[in-house]
């Protein structure tokens, strides 16, 4: 029912046509009875004359109950409508409001937003559409509660309240995002840009919630109807806004967040390829397109291969084989990297079964992985299915790992080497991990990262380097050093001591047809042979087959 045809209902409940029907002809009959009633019982009352008729007294009397009855039927029902009014307008606020910050809500906001797009362009005036989102909001519930979350979000609402005019429209679309509408002079989007900047001034500083501080940024995204030079664009209504607007929103969180962007048509070009990314990697999961490439790892001082790293490639039949810095990150923001990882693993297992067992495997770990606890348990048993031996097994672990869960990461570090897996620190020196970390956490052996290693080939550039080797050796740790390109670096590095390495100075990653011909050169892959008497299956090593 629409408000317009409730009013009338509403409208025809507050004149109850028999309520005041019957109170209009009590009236009627009391007026005509009571004058004939009446004067009888005064003359009789003072002993001029007889009483009235018992019948007319009779009537006259039942005139007054019909008046009493028909007056308080209609002040009832009119109680009651004013009740039912109320009623409406409190689900009429529900259903357009946020009933925890007070604002709009999504389908009440598209409307406000036509609604101005009407009113402003009928006087030549340009709307823009600004998103507003707040980032890592997830870990502040998660770390604090949803009550605390909630708090937050009604002080964000309250302090982009105070920034505003009080007659723009502010929406809570859902979750930590928030919107407003606003109009301005075609071709003067700088006033836009002004507004922003106060936003960002007054949202972005600390809250503090029953004693618990909250550092928040915001990433925003702004969409007009207009273009950069006045002119009139495509938006078609409010909700075509809202979509630009979210485009360029994320824009701004893709590009390092606490920032603002106004929407281009190519941002909507670059979220679509990334939808299709994302499809593409859920239908790479399901069809095992994911392979294992194998990167080399050196002893340094003989130059024997001691290892291999793993490092995943995508084998799109689209894109062709793609690298790792695209999708990992995109696998890790949709929740597959975990299927990934392990189908990826088991057949790391199975390839590396074949090489001689002097020969580790080094795989990298997600820090999405390294927050389920049940990851070790996950990990021992690919070992057992494929039958591969923990041993052989390193598994390396950025540092940025180590300020997201430290208990939960030092728990999993322990779970894994009991059961004889080795733990590697990678990309040591990038991020934040402290000695005190280092000599704590049960790690086996410390990577350089790459960046430090190539500054090595400069000459003197090799204090970093040379500290983090003297740092090893001290906790006792192994050292591996990532990057090596050069015979100058090589050089630089054998000098520091027993060091273990890979680069592409030892040939880029192969994948594992190319690994087995490479060991199989080298005396170092084991062939399977015909099972014997026992059902066991034998192996010999392409160097004992030469040696028989």
């Amino acid at each position: 029912m629409t408000e317009q045809e409730a009013n009338k209902r509403f409208g025809k409940a507050e004149r109850d046509l028999v309520a005041l029907g019957i109170a209009a002809a009590a009236i009627i009959l009391f007026v005509a009875t009571g004058g004939s009633v009446l004067p009888k019982v005064v003359r009789s009352i003072i002993g001029n004359g007889s009483g009235p008729d018992h019948l007319l007294v009779n009537a006259m009397l039942l005139n007054i109950a019909l008046i009493i009855f028909g007056w308080r039927r209609y002040r009832e029902l009119t109680s009651e409508i004013t009740e039912r009014r109320k009623a409406e307008e409190i689900a009429r606020k529900l259903a357009e409001l946020d009933p925890l910050t007070d604002c709009l809500n999504r389908r009440s906001m598209e409307q406000a937003t036509d609604e101005l797009r009407r009113l402003s362009n009928a006087h030549g005036k340009a709307v823009a559409f600004v998103m507003i989102d707040l980032d890592n909001f997830k870990q502040v519930n998660d770390m604090n509660g949803h009550g605390i979350g909630d708090r937050v979000l009604t002080e964000l609402a309250n302090r982009l309240r105070k920034c505003l005019p009080h007659d723009i429209p502010l929406a809570r679309l859902g979750g930590d995002e928030f919107a407003f509408a606003i109009s301005y002079l075609p071709g003067e989007t700088e006033r836009i840009d002004e507004l922003v900047a106060k936003l960002f001034d007054a949202v972005c500083a600390r809250i503090e919630v029953d004693g618990t501080v909250i550092d928040s940024t915001i990433s925003i995204g702004i969409a007009s109807d207009h273009d950069a030079n006045g002119k009139a664009g495509e938006v078609a209504d409010g909700e075509t806004l809202m979509h630009h607007a979210d485009i360029a929103m994320y824009h701004a969180k893709k590009n390092g967040k606490n920032r603002y962007f106004w929407f281009e048509p190519n941002m909507e070009s670059e979220l679509r390829f990334r939808n299709e990314l994302e499809a593409g990697i859920r239908r790479g999961v399901r069809k095992g397109e994911f392979v294992p490439f194998y990167e080399q790892q050196i002893d340094l001082d003989t130059g024997e291969i001691v290892g291999f790293e793993m490092l995943a490639r995508w084998q799109s039949p689209e894109l062709g084989l793609v690298n790792p810095e695209i999708f990992i990150p995109i696998a890790e923001e949709i929740g597959v990297i975990g299927e990934m990882s392990e189908q990826l693993m088991s057949q790391a297992f199975q390839d590396a079964r074949q090489w001689d067992p002097e020969l580790t495997l080094s795989v990298n770990i997600s820090p999405v992985q390294l927050r389920d606890p049940w990851f070790a348990q996950r990990l021992l048993r690919l070992l057992v299915e494929n039958n591969f031996p923990a041993h052989r097994l390193e598994i390396e672990v950025t540092e940025t790992c180590l300020h997201e869960n430290i208990g939960m990461v030092r728990s999993l570090i322990e779970s894994l080497r009991n059961q004889g897996v080795q733990v590697s620190l990678d990309d040591f020196g990038t991020g934040y991990s402290s000695l005190s970390q280092l000599r704590t956490l049960p790690f086996d052996r410390i990577k350089i990262d790459r960046s430090f290693v190539r500054e090595l080939q400069n000459g003197d550039n090799t204090k970093i380097v040379d500290a983090i080797v003297s740092l090893g050796s001290g906790l006792e740790m192994p050292i591996t050093a990532e990057g090596i390109e050069n015979e100058k670096i090589l050089k630089v590095l054998r000098e520091m001591g027993k060091l273990k390495g890979q680069g592409y100075l030892y040939g880029r990653p192969e994948p594992s047809e190319q690994v087995a011909e490479r060991l199989r050169e080298k005396g170092k892959l084991i062939v399977a042979v015909a099972p014997d008497e026992t059902g066991q299956q034998a192996v010999d090593s392409e160097d004992t087959k030469r040696h028989a």
